[in-house]
């Protein structure tokens, strides 16, 4: 897929819940090219002058009626912080769509059900693959996990699209412990599922998947810099060998890792 650098403009910005930033993209000059579910951009932070490399964030959304890329933030360092801070009017300089997304169903194919296992600011990704999942015709179900329910973000955005299960940590919402100890997981079954959050619970839903025999794909966060596989920090032990996750990723079948 063809790479594009973009000079974006903020046409709006909010915070879901402190420490988070929704950034509401718009190039005012043509149409967003072609993003896939699970792949990033790389984001060029000039109001940072600690910050000199690019931030990778995943595309939370693409809303092809507005024109519009959605970057959900994570207020963690120098970087991001400073692309909190932005306004509506503001420029942001990104390279997109960078790495492979996660596999979807051919247009036509029967219809499948679909579980998205999210954690933390790790669900970014899953509300646009929810969105193209059900214009395709499937049935996304949504599996949320968060420390508490202060810690659970776009709640509202999930719910239209599909059911949506909650756990939190202190039992604030939802059922009380991980996403791994959900009751859903003994009263449904799915044809494939979809993960992304921090690592150990990726590794959980992973070895879940195997047991119950389902397909899994997991969105790696392994740090990255350059985004385009020159620099060799975001090297992940697979079994096909040491391979770039921001190239040959971030998104890959949970049997080819080699956490199981």
């Amino acid at each position: 897929m063809k790479k594009y650098i973009l000079d974006l403009n903020v046409k709006q910005i909010s915070a879901p819940r402190p420490g988070y930033a929704l950034l509401q993209l718009t190039d005012t000059t043509a149409a967003l090219p072609p993003m896939a579910p699970g792949q990033f951009v790389e984001v060029r932070v000039d109001a940072s002058p600690s910050t000199f490399l690019r931030r990778p964030i995943s595309i939370n959304l693409v809303d092809r009626q507005a024109n519009e890329i959605w970057l959900l933030v994570h207020e963690v360092g120098d970087g991001t912080r400073a692309m909190a801070q932005l306004q509506a009017g503001d420029t942001l300089n990104v390279v997109l769509p960078l790495g492979n997304g996660f596999t979807m169903p051919a247009a036509g194919a029967t219809t499948q059900d679909y579980l998205l296992v999210g954690g933390g600011v790790g669900t970014a990704p899953l509300l646009y693959l929810g969105q193209e999942l059900k214009a395709l015709g499937h049935k996304p179900t949504f599996l949320l996990g968060a420390r508490s329910a202060n810690d659970l973000l776009q709640l509202e955005a999930f719910q239209a699209l599909g059911e949506v299960h909650v756990t939190t940590e202190d039992g604030s919402m939802g059922e009380q412990g991980f996403v791994t100890q959900h009751s859903l997981w003994n009263s449904a079954r799915y044809d494939r599922i979809c993960t992304c959050g921090p690592k150990p619970m990726m590794v959980a839903v992973a070895r879940l998947a195997r047991e119950k025999g389902i397909a899994c794909e997991a969105s790696l966060e392994n740090l990255m810099a350059c985004g385009l596989g020159a620099c060799l920090c975001c090297v992940e032990d697979t079994t096909e060998g040491n391979v770039c996750v921001c190239k040959e990723g971030p998104v890959f079948n949970t049997e080819k890792l080699k956490w199981l």
